[in-house]
């Protein structure tokens, strides 16, 4: 299975939309190596500007170049994205509706050995409550570059989440279509609904369990914010139990949107697979993987004892 950085492929569809259109403007924080950005300042210096260890700077500058009219693209780190650049999003991006994508790279647990101060575990949480903006976790690399071109041709703020490390592609061949998930696989004894890393996790555990005989589906919710409730709510009517499988925090991020959705409109029994209210800390992405339990042989356990307990 192809191994790509979702991140390579951000930086490349960068510099094809600056060929496109020249209103395309990208900043970055120190970080434009690490994010790929660097591609586009190559490609395009008058268009590209880096603001050092300033992410508070870049986003409010972010705000004033859409203001004029510019397609701004606004990259670093998650964690220093959000938490160090949050005020600036909500009351000069989000309150405005300007049109800024706010691209970050390293999110989540697989960023490994950087330790718990730059794994972003809480950056869905910090953003989905504020209006406006929508927010995207692609699934693997092939589905970095139709996110960020539909970030690009729709108006206002994105916050699309892209991790550091190489990621298998599902290789669903199903068209991304902004705010609409999709059937990966079908099954019928429970499903799995995933994001990001996760969803590639969720098709291996369900390999594990086919082998004892439970069928499993697993479901790509690439799109965070707007969540596709009707497809929420058809998985519930179908399975007895849903597993939410994401890597963030339990709370704030899929498994509370898929929660709060169904409270309204079909009530269900929704289990998580997540970070349960701790820090992360340094290690291999396998080795957190498999100490938080995300990884795949984690989520086959989980999801056969809890269809022995339904049982």
């Amino acid at each position: 299975m192809e191994l790509l950085y979702a991140r390579d492929i951000y930086g490349k569809t960068l510099i094809e939309l600056g060929k496109k259109d020249f209103h395309v403007v990208v900043l970055d924080a120190d970080l434009s190596g690490s994010t790929r950005t660097a591609l586009f300042g190559k490609e395009f210096p008058e268009r590209f500007f880096n603001f050092g260890v300033a992410e508070q700077n870049m986003m409010a500058a972010a705000a004033g170049l859409a203001s004029c009219g510019k397609i701004v693209f606004a990259s670093t780190f998650a964690m220093f994205a959000t938490a160090r650049a949050l005020d600036q999003i909500r009351n000069t991006i989000c309150y405005n509706n300007f049109n800024v994508k706010i691209v970050a790279t390293h999110g989540g647990l697989t960023v490994g050995e950087d330790g718990s101060s730059h794994q972003a575990l809480e950056d869905i949480n910090f953003l989905r409550a504020i209006p406006n903006i929508r927010i995207v976790i692609p699934s693997d690399a092939l589905e970095t570059k139709p996110a960020i071109i539909a970030a690009y041709e729709n108006e206002g703020p994105f916050y699309i989440r892209l991790g550091r490390s190489k990621v298998p592609s599902i290789g669903s061949g199903k068209e991304f279509v902004l705010g609409k998930g999709y059937i990966v696989r079908e099954g019928k004894d429970v499903a799995l609904l995933g994001c990001g890393i996760m969803v590639y996790e969720s098709l291996l555990a369900a390999d594990i369990l086919k082998k004892k005989g439970i069928s499993v589906a697993v479901v790509n919710v690439h799109t965070i914010k707007p969540l596709d409730r009707e497809l929420v709510t058809d998985l519930a009517k179908k399975y007895e139990k849903i597993i939410v499988c994401e890597e963030h925090q339990v709370a704030g991020g899929l498994y509370s949107a898929v929660c709060e959705a169904l409270a309204s409109q079909c009530p269900a029994r929704v289990e998580c697979i997540g970070i349960d209210d701790k820090f992360g800390q340094s290690g291999s992405p396998k080795e957190l993987m498999d100490f938080y339990g995300l990884s795949s042989r984690c989520i086959a356990e989980k999801t056969e004892r809890l269809l022995r307990q339904q049982g």
